[in-house]
Formats: C-alpha cells, structure tokens, sequence
C-alpha cells in the first residue's frame, strides 16, 4: 500500500491563556490520498480551521503544537524551520483563506502579487509567469484576465478577490491545498463552477484537498472523505456518501438533521440542544454528553476512536443504530 499525500496523527495543538489552557486541537488524525478530497465539517469553533493552520505552521503564540506528527509525501512538518516553511507554502502546499484579504496586498496590483508567487519558487522568465496567472484566473471564472490582472484588490468585489485568492493557490499546482470556506462569499453559480474546477484540479494532477466548512451540501457534492470534528475532536470520519448517508455519531446525525431541507414545509427546524462547550478546561467525558439525547454513564470517560466498519472512525460509546 503506498503511502499517503499527507498523514496526521495524534495532532494536539493547545492555546497557553491565563485562564488555562484551551485545546483548540486534541488528539487528531486524518489521512488523505493523491487526488483525492477530505470535506472536513463541523459548526463554528470545532477545531477545523486551527487543524488546517497547525498543518500549515501558521499557528501562532500562545497557541502551539504540543503534540503529534504531519508528514507530507513522508516529510515531517512539525520539526520544519522558518526556511523550510517558507519553500513549502505556495508550492507544495497551499491556503485559501475565509477572508481573501489575508491573502492579497491592498496597495500592490493583482499582476505583481500572482507573479511574485510564481517566481518566488520557479525560475521562468516573467511573460510565462504572467501567461499562468492569466490562465489561473480564466479558471476561476473572472473575465478579461489580461485587463483584471493590471487592477487593484479594491477594484474586485468581494466574490472576485475570493476568486483571485483561490487563483493564487492553484498557480504552482501544490501538492495539498487547505480549503478554508473559500466560497462562503460567492454566488451559487460561482460556487459551482469553482467547485468542479478544483475537483477536476485534483483528478488531472493529483492534488490533495482538504475543504473546511459547515455546509454539509457542498461536502455531498464535492468530496470523497468526511471528517466530522466537534469540540477539537474528530469524532467521526469515512467516506463520504457513507457517513453521510449512515451516520453512527448521535452529533453527525444531529448536524444532518438541522439541513432546512429534509425537513418537512412548515415543520419546526430541527436543532441540535444546547450550545457548543468552551474549549478552556473541557475535562473528561465525550464533549458531546451535555447535548446528546443518547448519553450514558460511560459517557463520563473520553471515548477512544474505534473503527465499526470497513473505512469508518467513531468516537462514540453508544452510537446511532
């Protein structure tokens, strides 16, 4: 069996407050092939963005990575110093933020800052650089890339600089690309021309995705791996279509239940009870207990992860039926 694209194992990344410590990431593992994508979900301050951060080493003090491994194409990334990192990002890894001016200088123009990413890992001359970036931005669906390419960040609406941001990111064709919510600001019909092109991005050259998001929808339609995460945990994981379809943790049931649209016209909407837990002092026990309609006793003690069939994870002592 070859190895994966990238292995994470055990991954703990804590947050070191006056108030305590909060464990944004605690005991994680997730596994992702070539070409193939991870939807990693779970409602907001679960944990999925400070995983797709630790993976990037972009977790700063007071927060840090305490425990676990990240190996990518078998390179340990946890023990890389600030030049290794600095090779790594845009060419062998990528990000694409929420928020697209994390990613884009406001006084610089889009031609300099897309060109620049290029050549700071390839040595081309500038008018090939600049030939990618205009077909980058062709992909992700913005007209006129030659003329869009010479305008300012501000001259974009704020779907335009999302889909200048996603264009960065697929410019040196990265072996992994973490997916922040990055169409949360576009129209559906956007959305879905910028979902099949990363899908057909990760079939044609292998790249590896992980898509960070609470809509449940876009990971049906898009991803072939699901891993739910709440409290800082991966509580359950596996394919997509199978988790999706035969949840066995009472919060993925739950999450499943609260989509508008398998609930009947003029129902009450479904909810999950409750509100997600602080992470500051969560102590033992599922995290989950407080708001599971099937806790018991044993409950009280953390559940390790299990595999209940072929291609699943569980974290859960009494799992749906």
């Amino acid at each position: 069996m070859s190895a994966p694209l990238l292995d994470v194992e055990g991954l703990r990344t804590h947050f070191f407050t006056r108030e305590g410590v909060v464990k944004a990431v605690d005991d994680v593992s997730l596994r992702l092939e070539r070409g193939r994508i991870l939807g990693l979900v779970g409602e907001s301050g679960s944990g999925k963005s400070m995983t797709g951060y630790s993976i990037l080493g972009l977790v700063d003090p007071p927060g840090r990575i305490v425990e676990g491994r990240i190996a990518l194409n078998g390179l340990e990334l946890t023990t890389l110093g600030q030049e290794g990192w600095r090779k790594l990002r845009g060419e062998r890894i990528a990000m694409i933020f929420q928020d697209p001016m994390m990613t884009l200088n406001p006084v610089l123009r889009i031609d300099t800052q897309m060109v620049e990413a290029v050549l700071a890992h390839q040595r081309i001359p500038r008018s090939a650089a600049l030939e990618r970036c205009r077909d980058a931005l062709e992909r992700v669906g913005i007209a006129s890339p030659g003329e869009r390419l010479r305008a300012y960040p501000h001259q974009f609406s704020g779907g335009m600089r999302q889909r200048v941001a996603i264009a960065i990111a697929i410019l040196n064709r990265p072996d992994l690309i973490i997916a922040d919510e990055p169409t949360t600001a576009l129209d559906v019909t956007v959305q879905g021309q910028i979902l099949s092109e990363m899908q057909s991005l990760c079939r044609e050259s292998g790249t590896g995705l992980i898509w960070i998001t609470h809509d449940l929808s876009v990971v049906a339609g898009l991803a072939d791996d699901i891993s739910v995460m709440y409290a800082g945990r991966v509580v359950e994981s596996g394919p997509v279509d199978d988790v999706l379809d035969r949840p066995m943790h009472p919060y993925t049931r739950g999450l499943l239940d609260s989509v508008p649209s398998r609930n009947a016209p003029g129902a009450p909407l479904s909810q999950i009870r409750g509100m997600t837990p602080s992470l500051l002092g969560l102590g033992e026990g599922c995290a989950f207990r407080t708001r599971c309609s099937r806790a018991v006793d044993a409950c009280r003690a953390t559940p390790a992860a299990r595999s209940p069939a072929a291609g699943r994870s569980l974290r859960c002592v009494n799992p749906v039926p």
